[in-house]
């Protein structure tokens, strides 16, 4: 599907959907615990919905109350043989992997499709091997047999923070104490947090001292009986990013002390000159003159694409740094960024590990490719409010990962946009 989006200002107000991030870890956790939990969740993509089936082929099961309470009746019986279909899910496939190892399944084997094949695996397949688990194949499909061990597991901080989260989950569950270290500097350490705190929720406990994390074993998952998904602050920055270039939004439902670290978003905007305004229950951006600045992504990376965009408006040169992990994702996003704000008539140049931004001008428009990336095919449209011309975007569907109303919400604040065809 390609989508033309017109120039446009953004105004009014919108609630912000559920944390992807958030419902994968919740979703597992209520799978692993003593009773059923009643989730509340106002959105829905097909990255949740990865997480959804693979907890309910290894034995939970699921049942909507409401539009937006969805009931996980926990694990009882697992089978001796699954297949786990982690369509393009990341999360799914990494925080699974290690749990799986940590349940008694014979025989495991997990699938994907897109770009999660070519996704690095290789640290946490080394260390699960090490720990009693045979695993065939590095790369999907992956078939996994045995049962994991406790003990001392070492993971690298700079490659992917979930195949740290995979492990907190698995590790409370064996009989014997565990502990990670973390042996090179930690990148993305709020996804870390936001695993923790989700499992405190349920009744798990983890300590950190330095750069180890300590896991007691035997530990028991217990269901908070209820427990809301948090507003997500990756898919909000669009919108908060649409403000600061040309207009006013107010995003509902977010939590200022959320533990999601792309709640930054506010303080970048905010640093580039954007008027950033935080009530009990709303938080507002405004467009004002934008002036350009470094940014450090190491803690942010799913910010840089859509930062990236701001950027070509902001006077001066921005420089975007510690983000190469972003050639690892659904796309490499770094090359992709260049190659749409390029073909758009920016001015962008890529690094080894980031990109640089000369801003100061309205984009001209063009056609632009997705990479079937969503973030990059949002980070598109948004740019269409500082372009001259229609941006056309190609494979705009992509946005169904994460965010599959997402036009509908655009046009609902303003934006404009049409199908150009469906294939």
């Amino acid at each position: 599907m390609n989508i033309e989006v017109h120039h446009s200002i953004l105004n009014g107000e919108i609630e912000a959907i559920a944390s992807k991030s958030q419902s994968h870890r919740i979703l597992i956790a209520a799978a692993l615990s003593d009773k059923p939990t009643t989730i509340k969740i106002n959105s829905w993509s097909k990255d949740i919905e990865a997480t959804l089936n693979a907890i309910t082929e290894l034995g939970a099961k699921s049942e909507w109350e409401d539009d937006d309470e969805l009931i996980i009746t926990p694990i009882a019986d697992l089978p001796p043989k699954a297949t786990l279909d982690c369509n393009e899910s990341g999360s799914t496939l990494r925080f699974l992997f290690p749990v799986v190892g940590a349940l008694d399944i014979f025989e495991c084997t997990f699938i994907g499709r897109g770009k999660l094949p070519k996704r690095p695996m290789e640290p946490i397949i080394t260390e699960m091997r090490n720990k009693g688990i045979s695993i065939k194949n590095k790369t999907l499909p992956i078939t996994i047999f045995g049962t994991l061990q406790g003990g001392e597991y070492k993971l690298p901080g700079n490659i992917s923070s979930q195949f740290v989260s995979g492990l907190l989950f698995a590790l409370p569950l064996l009989p014997t104490d565990s502990t990670i270290e973390i042996t090179t500097p930690e990148e993305s350490q709020s996804y870390i947090e936001m695993t923790i705190d989700v499992l405190k929720t349920f009744g798990i406990s983890i300590k950190k001292e330095n750069n180890i994390y300590i896991i007691k074993g035997n530990q028991k998952y217990i269901s908070p009986n209820k427990i809301t998904v948090e507003g997500d602050w990756s898919n909000a920055a669009f919108w908060f990013s649409g403000a600061a270039l040309n207009g006013s939004i107010t995003v509902m439902g977010l939590n200022p002390k959320s533990t999601q670290g792309d709640k930054k978003i506010l303080d970048i905007l905010k640093e580039m000159g954007a008027e950033v305004s935080i009530n009990q229950n709303s938080i507002t951006v405004t467009h004002k003159n934008l002036n350009a600045i470094e940014i450090d992504a190491g803690d942010i990376p799913d910010l840089v694409p859509v930062l990236a965009m701001v950027a070509t408006l902001a006077q001066g040169t921005s420089h975007i740094i510690n983000a190469k992990r972003l050639r690892l994702k659904e796309c490499d996003r770094l090359f992709a960024m260049n190659q749409c704000i390029t073909m758009l008539g920016g001015d962008i140049k890529e690094t080894e590990d980031g990109l640089i931004i000369k801003g100061g001008t309205h984009l001209i428009g063009g056609k632009v490719k997705s990479f079937k990336d969503h973030r990059i095919a949002m980070s598109a449209a948004i740019g269409s409010v500082v372009a001259k011309n229609p941006i056309i975007i190609e494979d705009a569907e992509a946005v169904e990962k994460s965010y599959p109303h997402f036009f509908h919400d655009f046009q609902e604040l303003g934006g404009k946009y049409n199908v150009l065809y469906l294939r």
